[in-house]
């Protein structure tokens, strides 16, 4: 009897602890962003996928972590070549056509940029996403010396790039004129890629990348996690460290 009651206050109290905590916005956010942690965990992630050959090839000919490339897919689209999303990113790996798409294609030397059913295709797809991460590595993240820093600031660059063309398809949807000027403004001043980020530590990009260079990889991490101005680079970062995470387990 003394230990079913002893079982019963001590349950009470959990549920009186549990309570006060959820008073604390901040503690609901832990809560909430533990749950999503173990969500996440129950993912699966291919261990051989049909892609793989196509992966390995970008990845040698840009010099690219091939299991961020599968990361970066599973995140984004699940394997799904056919995938689109409502502001019109297209394919494994979620490339929109008039902005990462552009930029890859100004890497490679060519003009303009690539059509739907190019991005389509999963070879295609593959290689303008990837040469997308080498042009925001080579373009706005060198001089960072950590490779694992880089690898945190590429994935939350890449994220970034895809915040404008949100901003972009929500004043688009609407038509009105404040919301289109309201999702311009946004968009320009946090969604502006790789400069963005660096715009977390300075405005100027060379003091920005001196800043992050006296980082660790888990202090830049968690700079990202509790500094950033927006929750969807933060949330993807985490999204991707798990399944890149997951994949190297498999291999």
């Amino acid at each position: 009897m003394k230990f079913k009651s002893c079982g019963v206050v001590f349950i009470m109290l959990l549920i009186g602890c549990s309570s006060k905590q959820s008073n604390n916005p901040k503690t609901v956010y832990q809560n909430d962003y533990l749950r999503y942690f173990m969500e996440e965990q129950t993912e699966s992630v291919p261990s051989k996928n049909p892609y793989d050959a196509v992966i390995k090839q970008a990845a040698q000919r840009y010099a690219i972590d091939e299991n961020l490339i599968r990361a970066i897919i599973k995140v984004e689209s699940n394997f799904r070549v056919n995938a689109v999303s409502k502001s019109n990113a297209i394919g494994l790996m979620q490339v929109k056509a008039s902005t990462a798409g552009r930029d890859a294609y100004r890497l490679q030397g060519k003009a303009g940029q690539p059509t739907t059913s190019q991005l389509k295709d999963p070879a295609i797809n593959i290689d303008v996403g990837t040469t997308y991460i080498r042009f925001i590595q080579k373009n706005h993240l060198v001089g960072i010396r950590d490779p694992k820093v880089l690898y945190y600031a590429t994935v939350v660059a890449y994220a970034y790039a895809y915040a404008y063309a949100y901003a972009y398809a929500y004043a688009y949807a609407y038509a009105y004129a404040y919301a289109y000027a309201y999702a311009y403004a946004y968009a320009y001043a946090y969604a502006n890629g790789a400069g963005a980020l660096l715009r977390i530590f300075d405005k100027s990009r060379h003091v920005a990348i001196d800043k992050i260079n006296e980082l660790t990889a888990e202090e830049f991490y968690q700079h990202i996690q509790t500094n950033y101005p927006m929750h969807r680079q933060p949330r993807y970062l985490w999204k991707i460290k798990n399944a890149y995470n997951s994949i190297a387990m498999i291999d």
